[in-house]
């Protein structure tokens, strides 16, 4: 994925958490999405999700190109793992595999008490054309695929509450520190053609960069600060859980959507972890982020 474009995929490689005792179930998510530019087809992105009693681990994968693959181009891969904590989920582990140009980069980071512990990039970007991101950016963020889940507070049993759009998700990819904020927008119904028909919670999102970008990334030029860009929440079936299921970027050379085709969730039964244990890492980060 190009490296103005990964964070628009890291928006749309989603992942699913459980929150209350009501919410928290064992169950798979099998989605897969279309990546379109002003009707166009550019690419798709395949998101698997895996919920445990007390843990979860989810993974992406996605591919965009053509002409009109302007903010996303590329290809790449996502994986998240962590624990339920009350009403979020909270990572202890992402990596990400990205190739851009025939070179694959990679990185891994570990999360402790909300924030980044230790990060490890195969290729660091170059500093000199990107605004530096301090130690106060990596604190009190999530992943790009933990954040994305929108649960309902504890007491409450409707999923697809307006007031569930009222939040700033803090977001760090490893090279790029943004918030994603939500607002109420509206209530709808979506179709999906395999595995959701019904009604979704729209949130009207502005994606505001904060570290590391460049200056003039078509990111931050054609979708940073404008505030009509949509995310649609469909509920994840037997939980408590949004997720979303399709999102709308207008931006000044046309319209991306990313739409999912499929959108289906099975029960599953796995091996309970006690909330607030965490599973280790597959690779251990040998950098510190600081």
């Amino acid at each position: 994925m190009r490296t103005q474009g990964s964070a628009i995929l890291s928006i749309a490689c989603l992942a699913l958490c459980i929150g209350t005792a009501t919410a928290r179930a064992e169950a798979r998510l099998n989605a897969h999405f279309k990546i379109s530019m002003v009707g166009v087809s550019i690419g798709q992105l395949s998101w698997t999700v895996d919920i445990g009693a007390g843990s979860y681990t989810t993974s992406a994968n996605g591919k965009a190109s053509g002409a009109l693959s302007v903010l996303v181009n590329g290809e790449g891969r996502v994986a998240t793992r962590g624990i339920i904590d009350a009403d979020r989920l909270r990572p202890t582990f992402f990596s990400a595999n990205l190739t851009e140009d025939g070179e694959v980069a990679g990185l891994q980071m570990t999360f402790e008490n909300g924030g980044v512990k230790t990060l490890r990039m195969d290729t660091p970007p170059k500093k000199d054309d990107r605004i530096p991101v301090s130690d106060a950016d990596r604190r009190n963020v999530a992943d790009p695929l933990s954040a994305m889940l929108i649960v309902a507070p504890p007491g409450e049993h409707n999923a697809l509450l307006p007031s569930h759009c009222d939040r700033v998700l803090s977001i760090f990819d490893g090279q790029r520190r943004y918030d994603l904020v939500l607002s109420f927008k509206r209530l709808d119904v979506l179709k999906i053609d395999s595995g959701y028909a019904g009604p979704v919670l729209i949130c009207a999102v502005v994606l505001k960069p904060i570290a590391g970008y460049r200056a003039d990334s078509a990111l931050v030029k054609y979708v940073g600060g404008k505030s009509d860009m949509e995310i649609w929440f469909a509920p994840i079936t037997g939980t408590l859980i949004i997720a979303p299921a399709r999102l709308v970027m207008p931006t000044m050379i046309g319209t991306l959507e990313i739409a999912a085709d499929r959108f289906e969730v099975t029960a599953t039964r796995s091996q309970a972890v006690t909330p607030g244990t965490a599973l280790p890492p597959p690779v251990a980060p040998a950098e510190s982020a600081k």
